[in-house]
């Protein structure tokens, strides 16, 4: 059995859930979100448009490994659709700094030359002071998928700490040569 399969998922008073076929249409204050479960292995249940459970048919290996990420999937698409996602990244460095033209995110990396990062639909980013970067988006997925790349580009070294990191990551750092 799966414990976070068998937890049902509350629908806040904003979001609509309507099933059409295999896809299941979420439509919330900050977007619209379509997934698709093969019902002829799930059992959907939307109890007064208050609450979804989703169970297998049949319990097997198969059905026990999809059961607890379709539910996931679920409820990450409502969340993301009434409250949405949020991450934060910080610059440290000297010069390090970060800036906003148009759709492209610039970026002083210490680099000799600047880093524009496109900002994909779906996603707004907004910076606060030239080292910290607000990302947010109804999807969690793309949220995560941004941050990370974002990080990529200079991800933060074990001496000194330089580089792009999330707020309240750890760095493990190292202790420099000796004589």
């Amino acid at each position: 059995m799966s414990k976070i399969g068998k937890i049902s998922i509350s629908i806040p008073d904003k979001v609509k859930v309507a099933l059409n076929g295999n896809n299941i249409n979420i439509e919330g204050p900050l977007g619209k979100k379509m997934l698709n479960i093969d019902l002829n292995i799930f059992d959907l249940n939307i109890s007064d448009g208050k609450e979804i459970s989703i169970k297998p048919k049949q319990l097997n290996d198969d059905t026990k490994r999809l059961w607890g990420m379709h539910r996931s999937l679920l409820n990450n698409a409502i969340i993301g659709t009434s409250n949405g996602y949020e991450k934060i990244l910080e610059l440290s460095g000297v010069g390090y700094r970060a800036a906003l033209k148009d759709k492209t995110l610039n970026l002083q990396l210490g680099f000799s030359h600047d880093v524009n990062f496109p900002i994909p639909e779906g996603i707004n980013i907004t910076v606060n002071k030239q080292t910290s970067i607000v990302i947010k988006g109804s999807d969690k997925q793309l949220v995560g998928m941004v941050v990370s790349k974002i990080k990529s580009l200079r991800p933060p070294e074990p001496y000194k700490g330089k580089g792009i990191k999330e707020k309240g990551q750890y760095i493990l750092r190292k202790e420099g040569k000796k004589k």
